[in-house]
Order: C-alpha cells, then structure tokens, then sequence
C-alpha cells in the first residue's frame, strides 16, 4: 500500500449538506465536525431537535442546556449515548481547560456528562446534548467531499447554541461568500409541502 496522504484536520469546521447528498440521515444537515484526522471522522449534526427534554435524560444538566431545551439527534451512530457539546467563551488557546470540559477548537468543547454540573455551571456559554453521533471510517468522509456531498466551511461559536435549528442550514450558507450563498435560497422539496 503507498504511502497515506496526510488529511489535513477539518476538526472544529461544518460540513453543509448540499442539495446533492441522496442520504435521508443528511438531508439539509448541518454537521460540527468535533474529530477528524487519518484514523475517520466523528461529528454531531447541529440541527435536528428531537421531543425528548434534556431533563428527562440528564436531569442536571437541563438548566444549562440552551434553548430549545432538548436532546438533538446527533447522527445515527450510538443513538443511546449522549455527548454534551459547550462553548466556554473566552476561553484562549493556551489556557487551561476547565474541568470536565475538553477543548475541540476554538472556545468548543466537549462536555464530561459524568461531572458534576455544577462544576462546569459558572463558565458554560451554551450546552447542547446529543444523543448519538455521525461517523465516517479512514478516508470515507473524503470520498464523500470529492463527490460534493458536502459543504465545508468555518463554524461561529453561536452555530452550537443556535436557538432556531430549523434555519440553521440556511442562515450558515447565508453568510458565506459567492455562490454558496446562493445555495441558501435552494427550494425545499415540493413533495414535501
């Protein structure tokens, strides 16, 4: 086998959907890629709300979850398993982290659902709970961005806590440059009106 050509990290990035991606697991999904190098990927998709109240699952950690105050489907990989994504504003590069919170880039990170709440309340900007993830094997995901399955572009901080998930797809390719903007003004399926 020849040599493996170094990825380079798209850790922190979104992945858009674009109108192209045939999977119903995708459809108009906007993915914050918490892991990516040689060895896969791993994210959660940002905007698909489920009915479950965070306090029916985590009970401590509702209060802290922004709005809406629900569980988001994170993907289809592990749907019995929570992640806890925060952002810690003000939070520099070569601080320490607080405990029970590990830096994904930026001032995102990943929660220890494990802590205690309290440990973590005073420096939470925003928390959102995910049940489940989307995975990618060695090279998969990059199969998938040769074919134009996806978008990729910078996150905001704010993408994470976005209190309308439902406009998230649209508002994230909005304020893109160029022909991406466009992108957001794609119709929505007409069988599904």
């Amino acid at each position: 086998m020849s040599g493996m050509t170094e990825v380079s990290s798209l850790t922190g990035r979104l992945l858009v959907a674009t109108p192209a991606l045939a999977d119903p697991n995708f459809d108009r999904a906007v993915v914050l890629l918490l892991d990516h190098d040689e060895k896969g990927s791993l994210g959660v998709v940002l905007n698909r709300p489920t009915p479950v109240d965070v306090g029916d699952i985590l009970e401590g950690w509702a209060r802290l979850a922004g709005e809406p105050g629900v569980v988001f489907q994170g993907g289809p990989v592990s749907l019995d398993s929570a992640l806890g994504v925060a952002v810690v504003p003000g939070q520099a590069a070569g601080e320490a982290a607080p405990p029970g919170w590990r830096r994904v880039h930026g001032a995102i990170g990943l929660v220890d659902l494990e802590a205690p709440p309290e440990r973590l309340a005073s420096v939470l900007g925003s928390l959102r709970i995910f049940a489940g993830y989307a995975g990618w094997g060695p090279g998969q995901l990059e199969d998938e961005l040769v074919d134009g399955a996806w978008y990729v572009v910078e996150s905001e901080p704010g993408d994470v806590s976005s209190p309308s998930p439902e406009r998230l797809w649209r508002e994230v390719l909005r304020r893109q440059r160029g022909e991406l903007a466009m992108v957001a003004t794609y119709p929505d399926d007409p069988s599904l009106n």
